[in-house]
C-alpha cells in the first residue's frame, strides 16, 4: 500500500530572509540611494568627461533594476497559491534573478563598447570630480550591500544585491585611485583602462550568479544541496531498502522542493516515519516541500534507469 505525504510545514524554515519587512525596507532605500547616485554620476561624469564613471554609472543604473525586479519578485513570491497557480507565485524570484543576470550582461556589452569609443579618442579628466562621486560611491554602495548582508547565504536574489553592491564598492575605490593616477600623471588613458578593469571585475564577479540563475530556471537542484547525499540520507532510514524517482528541484531562490518513492516492506507505522523524515529533510538539507510515496516492493519491471538505488 502507497503512502503520499506533502510536506507543507514551513514553521521551521527561517534559513532566508524575509520577502518584506526588513529587506523590503533594504530594497527600498538601495533603489533610492542609487538612483540619487547615479545621477550625480550620469552628470559628473560627462561635466568631467570620465569614461570610468560613466561605466560605473551604466553599472549602478543596472543595479537599481536589478534590486526593483527583485523586490518585486519577492513580494509576489508572499501572493497566495490559486486552482491554476498551485505553487503560488515563488518562481517569479528564479526569473527575476535570470533576467537579472541577462541585463547585467547587457549593460556590460553597452559600456564596453563606450569606453572603447573613449580610448580612441582620450580627452581630459576631472580628477577631482571623479575622485570626488567615487568616494560617495563607496559609502553608497557599502551602506546597501550592508543592509543586504544578513540575507545574502540564503537567497539567490538577495545575494546578487548584495555582491553587486560590495562589487561596486570595491570598485568605486579603484575609480578613486584611478582618478588620483590622472590627476597626479595626466596619463589620460588610465581612465578608460581603469574602465576596462571595472568591466572585467563586474563580469567575472556575476558569472556565478549567472551560472546559478540558469540552472534553477532549468530545475536543476540547487547547488547547497548534494543530491546524492540526499539519496544517501532516504536510503539510510529504518527499513527503506531502495530509493526511485527522486528529484529536487527550485520552488523559488529559496524554498527547494523533493519528490521521491522509498521501497520499505511492511511500510509499519508510515505515518510517525514519514512526519519523522519530513522533519530531518528541513533540517538537514532545508528541504521546506517533500513529497514521499512508500512502496512495499518495486513497481512492475523495476525499470527506472540510473536514478535507483538500494541498500547492499
Amino acid at each position: 500500500m502507497a503512502h503520499d505525504h506533502h510536506g507543507h510545514d514551513h514553521a521551521h524554515h527561517h534559513h532566508g530572509p524575509p520577502a518584506d519587512g526588513n529587506f523590503s525596507q533594504a530594497f527600498k532605500w538601495g533603489i533610492v540611494l542609487n538612483l540619487v547616485f547615479v545621477a550625480g554620476e550620469v552628470a559628473g561624469g560627462l561635466w568631467a568627461n570620465s569614461a570610468a564613471l560613466l561605466s560605473d554609472a551604466g553599472h549602478n543604473l543596472s543595479d537599481v533594476l536589478s534590486l526593483a525586479l527583485a523586490w518585486a519578485a519577492s513580494l509576489l513570491a508572499t501572493r497566495r497559491p490559486t486552482e491554476r497557480y498551485t505553487y503560488g507565485y515563488k518562481g517569479a524570484t528564479i526569473q527575476a534573478a535570470l533576467l537579472n543576470a541577462a541585463l547585467l550582461y547587457l549593460a556590460l556589452g553597452f559600456i564596453l563598447w563606450e569606453t572603447i569609443d573613449h580610448l580612441r579618442h582620450p580627452a581630459p579628466v576631472n580628477g577631482p570630480v571623479v575622485m570626488m562621486l567615487a568616494g560617495l560611491g563607496i559609502l553608497v554602495n557599502g551602506f546597501t550591500a550592508w543592509l543586504f548582508r544578513r540575507g545574502q547565504k540564503g537567497d539567490v536574489n538577495v545575494r546578487g544585491a548584495y555582491l553587486h553592491m560590495l562589487t561596486d564598492m570595491l570598485v568605486s575605490v579603484g575609480v578613486v585611485v584611478g582618478g588620483a593616477l590622472v590627476y597626479f600623471t595626466g596619463w589620460q588613458w588610465l581612465d578608460p583602462a581603469i574602465s576596462f578593469i571595472i568591466l572585467a571585475v563586474v563580469g567575472v564577479s556575476s558569472w556565478g550568479l549567472l551560472r546559478e540563475t540558469v540552472q534553477l530556471s532549468l530545475q536543476a537542484a540547487p547547488e547547497s544541496i548534494d543530491v546524492a547525499e540526499v539519496r544517501r540520507f532516504l536510503l539510510s532510514r529504518p527499513g527503506v531498502t531502495q530509493v526511485h524517482d527522486l528529484h529536487i528541484w527550485p520552488l523559488s531562490t529559496r524554498d527547494t522542493a523533493l519528490t521521491a518513492h522509498l521501497v520499505r516492506p511492511g511500510s509499519e507505522n508510515g505515518n510517525l516515519f514519514l512526519r519523522d523524515l519530513q522533519h530531518d529533510l528541513q533540517h538537514e538539507f532545508n528541504i521546506s516541500h517533500s513529497t514521499v510515496q512508500l512502496e512495499d516492493a518495486l513497481p512492475l519491471m523495476g525499470a527506472h534507469g540510473c536514478c535507483d538505488e538500494q541498500v547492499a
